[in-house]
């Protein structure tokens, strides 16, 4: 999260409130004032707008919140396409508010840009729903409906960013100031409500609501969406008690022409004729006002020192891509409560709201009682410090996951695994070309084999000679395997011999924070399992073999069962995150049938409550980061450059979304390497932008005010002047 993404409570210190005196325009307002609060002056129209902005944000946060694991599990793209395309429409999101602060100060207006584009973003979140929907078409057209259904919201939340909050502060008369700084408090504080509801109970409607038998996608792309119908229709509904000043030009506009006249001057008049002038923009003079030209330099300080920043939004990013990818292989049981994979980003918001206030008013009070000058630019320094410790301490726990995770077969291996379902003991001696003995086991009846045993092949595929010994029986019989497959040689009774199965353990990429499960059917007649989805699974009688099937974490003490004559219950116990189970179903005893509990792969060992430590550092780094990166910027910019410092942050972020698909695309390192690679380069970084802050020479406040005292054009717009001003929680 960053101080523009609006989740964040750090948006307070920097609230899009004009500085300038503006004189009135009549024809723009209500004839009449507007209406108060309860007989204070608070107006009654910003309501509306504080609740528009929850819903918007429930709707943007929810939706992202599910977006990585939708791309996984759903359209079935591998880890590295999904961060792709996660950071894709992240960085989407933060080019278009140039766009719509463009089209509202230029154009539109700010109310009519928020509600034309929120339209666009509704749309948006219905092409998205319809692409969750496994009974509509094929993967391509879900993969076409979501791409536009994606690019239309980062359209619409982009767009109405830089919009929604200047135009609560445009309700407010100037002589009602503290009221307006007590607005921007609860603005914020909604944004933080709808990001925390939004983040933790999306995932729930994912995981926990099943339809077409697989986790409900649709269903948590579609709430979101009926929230941000719901923020259309109240904001809407306050058209006439809204303040609406005009659009009345973007300086933004106006530095880039600046800077490009002045480039362009410059080249044009490479001669030696021409005197030399004392700073580039000076070339600009010939067009643009002196004070504009001096405000644009001051802005080019600053600037410079944002050159590093894209690395830091980089690592901070990955919240909700390559962290929620690390927590599916991860057990979410915690006790008391089974959390989600996705869930786990709730920490952020929650956690920024607990250590902006802990480092405001105790750490950093501390440090200065301790004697030492902890400037802007070294709490930003440390900020980084903390986001590389971060992902370190990701980069351990994705090998500790590793350690404690099932091996795989490589390649030319198989492993093999043997199941004795006949009455007696059996021993297996596997034979190789030259009838070498590769494998001797003697397998008791209904024996747990807890391990598999390698065994290597000469080529991709191959075939098996078995020697099976029973009783006073010996049987030969071959199987062919393929390479980097888990088998299991499945031996039942025929007669008074014995014959064999080869059952491929092939799985297709099946969720890691659910449980997957498949039936062996011992009974002579078929049987229908029901396992609570919408379809159930059909076992073939006499030793049939079911797919697989995927269920929810839990407990499963009674499911029915039913065959042609008659309806029975298994005990399947527990079903535990990511593991993968064999049941066998058998009438052994008088008490009906039962099922053999067999684990082929085991559930995910190491607590999810592993990630906790990286989040609380990375989301200090943010806090001592972005909140004093905005506020250093922010004194050392004339207020006529806030909106283009806005502009230039968004921008960073964007840049940064961009380096991690990047790295996700053409790096080919494993998941650990490239944690430990991310951290590696944040602190080059670091000590880049360490050496930028030693040789920066800070301006003073009253040099900054002075410039603006002098200010002589007065444009205003959804992402100009923004006054710096510290509000509390």
């Amino acid at each position: 999260m960053n101080p523009f993404q609006k989740n964040d409570s750090k948006e307070t210190l920097f609230l899009p409130v004009s500085t300038e005196e503006v004189p009135p325009r009549p024809h723009s307002f209500p004839k009449q004032p507007s209406p108060k609060i309860c007989g204070s002056n608070y107006p009654l129209s910003i309501v509306f707008i504080v609740v528009n902005e929850f819903c918007e944000r429930f709707s943007y946060y929810g939706m992202r919140a599910v977006l990585t694991l939708y791309f996984l599990y759903f359209l079935h793209w591998s880890e590295n396409t999904s961060t792709s395309v996660y950071h894709a429409f992240s960085s989407l999101c933060y080019f278009t508010p140039i766009l719509g602060a463009a089209i509202a100060d230029s154009w539109l207006g700010k109310f009519k840009t928020i509600i034309y584009l929120s339209l666009v973003y509704v749309l948006g979140h219905v092409i998205k729903s319809m692409g969750a929907l496994p009974i509509l078409g094929g993967q391509m057209l879900h993969t076409v409906l979501s791409m536009v259904g994606l690019s239309l919201i980062a359209l619409g939340t982009g767009g109405i960013k830089p919009c929604v909050a200047a135009f609560g502060g445009d309700q407010f008369e100037e002589k009602h100031a503290e009221e307006r700084t007590r607005f921007f408090s609860v603005f914020y504080l909604s944004i933080n409500a709808g990001s925390l509801i939004s983040t933790f109970v999306t995932p729930m409607l994912r995981g926990d609501v099943q339809c077409f038998g697989k986790d409900c996608y649709a269903l948590a792309f579609g709430v979101p969406g009926l929230l941000m119908l719901i923020a259309l229709v109240v904001f809407a509904m306050g058209s006439k008690l809204y303040r609406k000043p005009p659009p009345e030009g973007n300086i933004l506009n106006q530095v880039v022409k600046c800077i490009w006249f002045a480039i362009s001057s410059r080249f044009k008049n490479n001669s030696g004729d021409n005197p030399k002038r004392e700073h580039w923009l000076d070339w600009a003079a010939e067009k643009y006002p002196k004070q504009l030209i001096m405000d644009v330099k001051a802005l080019t300080r600053v600037l410079f020192l944002y050159i590093p920043l894209p690395m830091f939004w980089a690592l901070l990013d990955q919240q909700g891509s390559r962290w929620t990818l690390q927590a599916t292989r991860m057990n979410g049981n915690l006790g008391f409560f089974v959390l989600q994979p996705d869930q786990m980003q709730v920490l952020n918001p929650f956690l920024v709201l607990i250590f902006i206030p802990l480092f405001d008013l105790v750490i950093y009070r501390l440090v200065s009682k301790c004697g030492i000058n902890f400037t802007s630019l070294r709490k930003m320094v440390v900020g980084m410090i903390l986001a590389c410790l971060a992902f370190a301490v990701a980069a351990a726990v994705e090998i500790k996951i590793n350690e404690m995770a099932p091996h795989q077969p490589d390649s030319q291996e198989i492993f093999l695994q043997v199941l004795n379902l006949a009455d007696d003991e059996v021993k297996v001696t596997v034979l190789g070309d030259e009838n070498n003995t590769l494998l001797a086991e003697s397998i008791k009846s209904f024996q747990n084999m807890p391990h598999y045993s390698k065994l290597h092949l000469k080529t991709k595929s191959q075939n098996f000679h078995f020697l099976l010994k029973y009783h006073n029986v010996s049987v030969y019989t071959e199987h062919s395997v393929e390479e980097k497959i888990r088998y299991t040689l499945i031996i039942r009774e025929d007669g008074e011999s014995i014959s064999s199965v080869m059952v491929s353990g092939r799985v297709c990429l099946i969720s890691n924070n659910v449980s997957t499960l498949r039936f062996v059917n011992t009974l002579h007649e078929e049987v229908n399992v029901s396992l609570g989805t919408d379809a159930s699974l059909i076992v073939g009688e006499d030793y049939g073999v079911s797919a697989y099937r995927t269920v929810q974490r839990g407990e499963y003490p009674a499911v029915h069962c039913r065959t042609q004559n008659e309806d029975f219950w298994l005990n399947l116990g527990l079903l535990d995150f990511g593991a993968i189970y064999l049941f066998v179903i058998t009438n052994r005893t008088n008490q009906g049938p039962q099922a053999w509990k067999m684990e082929y792969i085991p559930a995910n060992k190491m607590s999810i409550a592993w990630q906790l430590p990286q989040y609380a550092l990375v989301t200090a780094g943010e806090v001592m980061f972005s909140v004093t990166g905005l506020e250093f910027s922010y004194s050392q910019a004339p207020s006529s450059m806030k909106s283009v410092l806005q502009a230039a942050w968004l921008l960073t972020v964007a840049v940064g979304n961009i380096i991690v698909l990047i790295v996700a695309q053409f790096s080919g390192l494993v998941q650990w390497a490239e944690f430990i690679l991310f951290s590696c380069l944040l602190l080059v970084v670091c000590l880049i932008f360490s050496i930028m802050g030693y040789y920066y020479v800070p301006l003073k406040p009253r040099d900054v005010q002075g410039s603006t005292d002098k200010q002589t054009p007065k444009i205003q717009g959804n992402m100009i002047n923004l006054e710096t001003k510290k509000t509390r929680l």
